[in-house]
């Protein structure tokens, strides 16, 4: 056939059709039909199978594409894809390979038989894509989404538990309405610092400053420690309880006082399952601090949630010159 007839028909000739192949992005790997042992022997790869797997043609004509196997892949999928080569049907599916130096990456096969006039089967041309990264961010979708189911659930149940203790703390519906609100507003704050890093952290400082730096405009902070970066988990209950530390401050200690100070210190520990996060607020120049004759929303909170949900070790003393905090909280092992 003549480069007329091509024309004629409307196909390029095979130069074309070949030059296409070796330019092509994707990896074209084409074998022979047999499916039976030793199996379908590999005829051609073209420059784009022997960049993503490492190997190049002479390394691989006349074996078997059960070279890119390995411990990892997935049998499921290798049986599936058998199953409908033996019935002549093409195959589409993802497995884990394995590059020429051990590695592996996620490939996406796309397999079609090769047929004669008389419907036989000559060879099998696979179409292979390199598609790690899309199902790594799959995966970190699928993770997300999980993470946001779970935390959904956990903040319904801090606000039905803030909720339940403003009610039980509180003496009017103002005081209610008052309390309450700036309690959920703290916790919105705090999945704001959360949610806007794409790891779902936050760093403990920031949790304070997010606090506090609205209330020091005369210069009644000190705020002094290391980097410490905080998962979601343990961010929740530590910045309810800096916030009820905050509004206890602002109405009957150092901040709301003109000679108040705050200072907030912190250091990372080493403890026995690993590194502690041990912080101390300490306030100074406010009015007296007489001990408490029940205990408020903001004393369980710290006494009980953060022991719940941050393992925390708290002590609270109520000391003449002011209150002073001292917080003790395992960070977990995912904690950078």
């Amino acid at each position: 056939m003549d480069e007329s007839d091509d024309a004629d028909t409307g196909r390029p000739d095979l130069g074309v059709l070949f030059a296409a192949v070796e330019a092509s992005g994707e990896a074209i790997l084409i074998t022979s039909a047999e499916l039976d042992e030793p199996g379908a022997r590999i005829e051609y790869v073209n420059p784009a199978f022997t960049r993503m797997t490492g190997y190049a043609a002479p390394e691989v004509l006349g074996r078997t594409p059960r070279l890119l196997q390995g411990p990892k892949t997935e049998r499921a999928v290798i049986e599936r894809m058998r199953t409908a080569l033996r019935a002549g049907e093409g195959f589409q599916g993802e497995a884990l390979n394995y590059r020429k130096d051990g590695t592996t990456s996620m490939v996406e096969w796309l397999i079609t038989p090769v047929r004669e006039t008389d419907n036989r089967i000559t060879r099998w041309i696979s179409a292979q894509r390199d598609v790690t990264e899309r199902r790594a961010s799959e995966d970190r979708q699928g993770l997300m989404v999980r993470e946001l189911h779970h935390r959904v659930k956990n903040t319904l149940a801090t606000v039905q538990a803030v909720l339940n203790a403003t009610v039980r703390s509180s003496t009017s519906i103002a005081g209610f309405s008052r309390a309450f609100s700036g309690r959920i507003a703290s916790l919105a704050k705090t999945h704001a610092l959360i949610t806007e890093d794409v790891d779902q952290v936050v760093s403990f400082e920031g949790l304070l400053r997010a606090e506090l730096d609205p209330y020091d405009e005369r210069g009644c902070l000190t705020l002094q420690g290391p980097s410490v970066i905080l998962p979601s988990e343990l961010a929740v209950p530590v910045g309810m309880a800096l916030h009820e530390l905050t509004t206890n401050a602002l109405l009957h200690g150092a901040l709301g006082h003109r000679d108040g100070h705050l200072e907030v210190t912190w250091r990372i520990d080493e403890g026995p399952g690993g590194p502690v996060l041990d912080w101390i607020w300490n306030e100074h120049g406010g009015p007296p601090v007489p001990p408490p004759t029940r205990e408020g929303f903001g004393s369980r909170l710290l006494r009980k949630v953060l022991t719940t949900q941050a393992e925390a070790k708290v002590d609270v003393a109520f000391d003449p010159e002011g209150l002073r905090v001292s917080i003790r909280i395992p960070l977990k092992p995912s904690t950078p």
